[in-house]
């Protein structure tokens, strides 16, 4: 009895560390694949992002959870705005998280790109960037964009990339001028696990974007040299438009003015 005890033990043992050695490798070629064949589509000096009519900024929470600034959060906005004052890019798709009324990563990003001196008509909001995912899936169903320019951080750009082009869209990143942040590394794991999951929602189970809604395209105006932008109005955040679509045109208005 003891004896068929220790063999149970010893199979389960060995099933254990077979699962655990299958996990760790396709972990390691799941990271390998992302990074390897995203690297040429990705420019780390800003003087070699490639020139485009759209940029998509994503986003991020304008204060650690220390209640500094966050470094990243700057990076991304100097970047960005540097982009149109280069003129690189001629408009820029602010995407983030807006999920409740306390927490609203686009407007935070519009604020402070417009307080650097890019225009508000050269600034869309996207209220519904849940995701690297969502946000990238909502640029081409929603803004109808199938060429954008991707500006975030280094460790986070393989990730976008790989999802934009398995989108279908041509994509490149500029990687947001770097500066080095308490706990970073954090993030960095985070990253390596967000990246073998998404080859998970890209092949397996078939991801959707969390909302969608009605087509508002950027238009770009074909005689600007990198493209001279109108846009649609964007309505309201999603939070108000998902959860209080019921609101009246006054009430509306009211919010997207706060």
């Amino acid at each position: 009895m003891h004896s068929l005890l220790l063999r149970y033990i010893k199979r389960f043992l060995m099933s254990l560390g077979a699962l655990m050695l299958l996990a760790t490798l396709l972990f390691i070629v799941g990271n390998f694949w992302v990074v390897a064949s995203t690297a040429r589509y990705i420019d780390d000096s800003f003087a070699e992002c490639r020139p485009t009519d759209v940029a998509i900024v994503f986003g991020t929470s304008n204060w650690t959870r220390s209640g500094f600034r966050n470094p990243h959060f700057q990076a991304r906005m100097r970047t960005s705005a540097r982009l149109i004052a280069d003129q690189r890019v001629s408009h820029l798709l602010i995407s983030g998280d807006n999920r409740t009324q306390a927490y609203n990563e686009p407007r935070a990003m519009w604020r402070d790109l417009y307080r650097r001196g890019v225009p508000a008509d050269q600034l869309t909001m996207d209220f519904a960037g849940f995701s690297t995912y969502d946000t990238l899936a909502r640029a081409r169903d929603v803004f109808q964009l199938d060429k954008a320019l991707l500006v975030t951080q280094s460790w986070h750009l393989p990730r976008a990339v790989f999802i934009g082009r398995a989108l279908g869209m041509d994509v490149t990143g500029c990687v947001a001028e770097e500066e080095s942040a308490a706990g970073e590394w954090r993030l960095k794991i985070r990253e390596w696990v967000a990246r073998v999951a998404t080859l998970g929602d890209l092949y397996i189970w078939g991801r959707e974007p969390h909302f969608l809604g009605s087509p508002e395209p950027i238009e770009l105006n074909a005689s600007s040299n990198v493209g001279e932008v109108s846009r649609l109005p964007i309505g309201l955040d999603i939070y108000h438009y998902t959860v209080r679509s019921a609101q009246t045109s006054h009430e509306q208005a009211a919010v997207i003015n706060q």
